[in-house]
């Protein structure tokens, strides 16, 4: 009888913790592992020896802490066997999508399962910081009460920019629309379908808001997309929530802006340098930061593990790919 096939092997960077049902059919039709490498140098020894026939690799956000960045240098190590790298997110900066395409590697991602809860989580903030929770939390485990607290501000009638207009800034405005704000957003071009907010220049979003989330990828143009320059054209007393990338804004200029008053609260899920956060942000209590959570419950979770090893499972074996990269979708022929 001739040998059985071998199942394609597929390499996960960080054990799946929730969707276990779905791991442990992934592995009635391929070979499922976790990485065993401690290091960015131990994981490039071993693409030349033990790992030299994976064929698709499983990532997520925390990734890095094993090999660092996706970017060429890695990507041009990995074995010949490897044709996909299946992220567990929907944003994925740290994987170099250009150098995976000149390599023949298809990048899938995970953006449908995080919008609820990220865009929970960005209510909670915006809530939080327009009615200035942080320091009447803070008087409060004091002993103070609310003795010395100031007062925060209603969402009626406030004017909230949305900076990138995709399915999570579409998600905070249904949200947001029961509490009676108003909505304008900006995208690099006007959508047909805006989720009831009104398409204004990167300008007037700047200087008509209230309230600015924002919910840009982070991309070589979006890098300090907002800065000192772009927050003095923003009114006095605005509210910056920031559920998308750290980067995305310049978080030095914004620490100096809210400690000088120009800026009246922060609601902030990333930073510039996670985990390292800037020190004027820490000590100001009208930042109202968490450490990165937006998607970080249960349920979304295991969707969004499910749905990363459903690509992973569907590209090693020759079955069409879920949620490929838009870069990629463009023209996969070229991979």
């Amino acid at each position: 009888m001739p040998p059985v096939p071998a199942k394609p092997r597929i390499l996960f960077f960080n054990p799946v913790r929730h969707a276990l049902a779905a791991y442990k059919a992934l592995g009635e039709s391929t070979a499922p592992e976790v990485v065993t490498s401690k290091s960015r140098a131990e994981f490039f020894n071993d693409c030349k020896g033990k790992y030299a026939d994976v064929a698709a690799i499983y990532r997520t956000s925390a990734s890095g802490a094993v090999a660092g960045k996706f970017d060429q240098d890695l990507i041009q190590i990995l074995p010949p066997s490897v044709k996909y790298i299946c992220h567990n997110g929907a944003g994925y900066d740290q994987i170099d999508v250009d150098a995976c395409t000149a390599k023949g590697i298809t990048v899938t991602y995970a953006p449908d399962p995080v919008t609820d809860a990220t865009a929970d989580l960005a209510s909670f903030l915006l809530l939080g910081a327009l009615r200035q929770l942080n320091p009447a939390l803070e008087s409060l485990r004091k002993g103070n009460f609310k003795n010395g607290v100031d007062f925060g501000h209603d969402p009626q009638g406030k004017t909230l920019g949305i900076l990138g207009n995709g399915r999570i800034g579409k998600a905070l405005i249904k949200r947001m629309k029961p509490f009676g704000m108003k909505f304008i957003y900006h995208n690099r071009r006007p959508l047909a379908d805006s989720g009831e907010a009104k398409y204004v220049s990167f300008a007037e979003l700047l200087s008509q808001s209230d309230v600015i989330s924002v919910h840009v990828p982070l991309t070589k143009p979006t890098v300090h997309l907002i800065g000192a320059k772009e927050i003095q054209q923003m009114k006095p007393g605005v509210v910056i929530v920031n559920t998308a990338r750290g980067a995305i804004i310049h978080e030095a200029a914004m620490a100096d802006a809210l400690e000088g008053g120009h800026i009246a609260a922060v609601g902030l899920d990333v930073y510039e340098e996670e985990p390292v956060v800037h020190a004027k942000l820490l000590s100001s209590s009208r930042a109202l930061l968490v450490p990165h959570l937006g998607t970080h419950t249960t349920e979304t979770l295991a969707k969004m593990e499910t749905l990363a090893m459903e690509n992973a499972r569907r590209g090693v074996l020759g079955e069409k790919l879920l949620t490929v990269v838009p870069e990629q979708l463009k023209d996969l022929s070229k991979i």
